[in-house]
């Protein structure tokens, strides 16, 4: 039997520790407007989604990472992916809610959040262009969260924190706030991220909850090998990675790579093409 990808939890939800990203499903390459267009054609429908979903859940990487109100096709196709292979796949929703202090925008918020509940997500984490704006670091808070917290518990799902700006995973757990899990940029060579990778890394492993990483190959600055054996060798056994592919056969690799990376054994690649693959250098 294969051997399926490590688990862990987020207050009682099983999670794989790898999780799907959807960056490179989406159109966000971080790369060039060309890129993020080359994504979008090739994935323009629910059915042009399945083949990498199904790559990934053959290796018991069953959680999806994704703003979902702005891609109903992903939603379709998860939904009918789970049909036709029987397994579920849990849904981790990064909305882009209305923070502004009105009672119109808490209302839009509310309605967001519950949309997110509808499609079937698990945990909801507040997308961090927006939970960044209610931060104040003269207080070392993170005004007014808990009212999206709330909202997020009242539609029945697990809060959690968009965290691209370190400080959020230190206030929040100062605070106490209702906060499960958080997302934070992490990678070897510290694309994106606001400090030192170090830094970063100190905050992760004192984290009082698990963490959801991102970039882990600085959006394919650094080859599978180099960023994901970085990642799963410096995380704690309780964090998860998110990884994006842009097709089926990359999923496939990341995979190996990570699970190689996990067990400490080199992984089991195919040679790198070349014109002349008849070199020594090449093994």
């Amino acid at each position: 039997m294969e051997k399926l990808f490590p688990r862990t939890e987020v207050e009682g939800i099983s999670l794989s520790r790898m999780i799907i990203g959807s960056n490179w499903l989406l159109g966000w390459s971080h790369t060039s407007v060309s890129a993020d267009e080359m994504i979008k054609r090739r994935y323009d429908s629910a059915q042009a989604f399945k083949p990498v979903l199904e790559a990934y859940l053959r290796h018991g990487v069953d959680t999806i990472m994704a703003p979902f109100d702005l891609s109903p096709e992903l939603v379709k196709a998860i939904k009918e992916t789970e049909q036709h292979t029987g397994k579920e796949i849990i849904m981790i929703d990064t909305p882009h809610i209305n923070v502004s202090d009105t009672p119109e925008a808490r209302k839009e918020a509310e309605d967001l959040v519950k949309r997110c509940a509808q499609r079937g997500a698990k945990i909801c984490l507040i997308h961090h262009s927006k939970a960044e704006s209610l931060v104040n670091k003269d207080l070392g808070q993170i005004v007014r969260l808990d009212d999206y917290t709330k909202m997020i518990r009242d539609a029945g799902m697990v809060p959690g924190l968009s965290a691209h700006m370190p400080e959020l995973i230190v206030y929040s757990d100062k605070n106490g706030y209702d906060v499960q899990t958080y997302i934070q940029i992490y990678n070897c060579m510290g694309f994106l991220m606001q400090v030192e990778i170090e830094t970063v890394g100190s905050i992760i492993q004192n984290a009082k909850k698990p963490v959801m990483t991102i970039k882990s190959m600085a959006a394919g600055r650094v080859s599978p090998y180099v960023g994901l054996t970085f990642s799963w060798n410096t995380l704690r056994d309780k964090d998860m990675v998110t990884v994006g592919a842009f097709s089926a056969d990359e999923a496939e690799e990341d995979i190996e790579i990570s699970m190689a990376a996990i067990e400490h054994r080199f992984p089991n690649l195919e040679k790198r093409s070349s014109p002349n693959p008849d070199q020594a250098a090449f093994g």
